[in-house]
C-alpha cells in the first residue's frame, strides 16, 4: 500500500522540522491553517523572534501575535507559545531527555501545550529518539476507509490500532516509520478527504472497504 502511494505522490521526503522543542513549537504557532500558512508562521516566527526558550519568554506581546496571527485565536497562541517556553526551561535539555527512557521522554513532552498521546510520539519519531510509529487523523480515516482498523469507536483506540497495524507491519525502521506517517497523512488530506473524498483518482481503491461499499450502493 505504502509503496502504491509512494509511486502516485511521490517520495515523502523528510520532515522540514526534527528538534523537539522546534516540533512543540510547530504545532502551536498557528490554529487551523494549512501547511503553508504554518510554515510563514514558523519562518517568521525563527526569523524575528527565534526558536529558543528564552527568545520566545523575552519577545514583546506584539511580535509573537504577528507570529500567531497566521491562524485564528492569537492571543491564545501567543500565551501558548510562552506556556511551552516557560516547560522546556524547567525541563532542561529536552533533547537528552526525548533520547532517554521512552516512558519518560513521552510524559515529559505531553506537558506542553497541544502535545498529546500522538503529537509526543510524532515528535519522539521525527526526531530520531525512538522508531515509534505514529499516526494522525487523516492517516487514521485511510486506514479505517480501507478497512484496515475499526472504523468507530473512541478516538484513542482507533489510533493505537493504526499504530500498532504500523509497528506490525513495518517494524522499527526509521525511515519506514517516517514515510508511513507523511504519505497516510498526505493521502487524507489530498484525495481521501473527510467530506467528498475523491475515490476514482485514489490509487487504492481497488483494495479499499469504502470504496467496494460505495460501488456496491450504485
Amino acid at each position: 500500500m505504502l509503496d502504491d502511494l509512494k509511486r502516485f505522490y511521490g517520495p515523502a521526503g523528510e520532515p522540514t522540522v526534527t528538534r523537539p522543542f522546534e516540533q512543540v513549537l510547530w504545532e502551536n504557532v498557528a490554529y487551523l491553517v494549512d501547511d503553508e500558512r504554518r510554515t510563514r508562521a514558523f519562518t517568521w516566527l525563527k526569523q524575528r523572534i527565534g526558536t529558543s526558550p528564552e527568545a520566545i519568554l523575552t519577545s514583546p506581546h506584539a511580535t509573537l501575535l504577528g507570529v500567531t496571527g497566521h491562524g485564528i485565536l492569537a492571543e491564545t497562541f501567543a500565551a501558548k507559545l510562552r506556556a511551552a517556553a516557560a516547560v522546556a526551561l524547567e525541563l532542561g535539555d529536552l533533547d537528552a531527555i526525548v533520547r532517554g527512557p521512552l516512558l519518560k521522554a513521552r510524559r515529559a513532552l505531553r506537558r506542553f501545550p497541544g502535545i498529546a498521546g500522538p503529537g509526543a510520539d510524532k515528535i519522539l519519531l521525527f526526531s530520531h529518539a525512538h522508531a515509534v510509529p505514529a499516526l494522525e487523523s487523516n492517516g487514521c480515516r485511510v486506514l479505517q476507509r480501507l478497512g484496515l482498523i475499526a472504523s468507530i469507536g473512541a478516538y484513542a483506540q482507533i489510533q493505537r490500532a493504526g499504530t500498532e497495524l504500523i509497528a506490525s507491519e513495518l517494524g522499527l525502521d526509521f525511515g519506514r516509520l517516517v514515510a508511513a506517517y507523511l504519505l497516510l497523512r498526505q493521502h487524507g488530506q489530498e484525495l481521501c478527504r473527510r467530506s467528498r473524498p475523491l475515490c476514482e483518482g485514489c490509487p487504492l481503491r481497488d483494495r479499499c472497504a469504502y470504496y467496494a461499499a460505495l460501488r456496491s450502493r450504485r
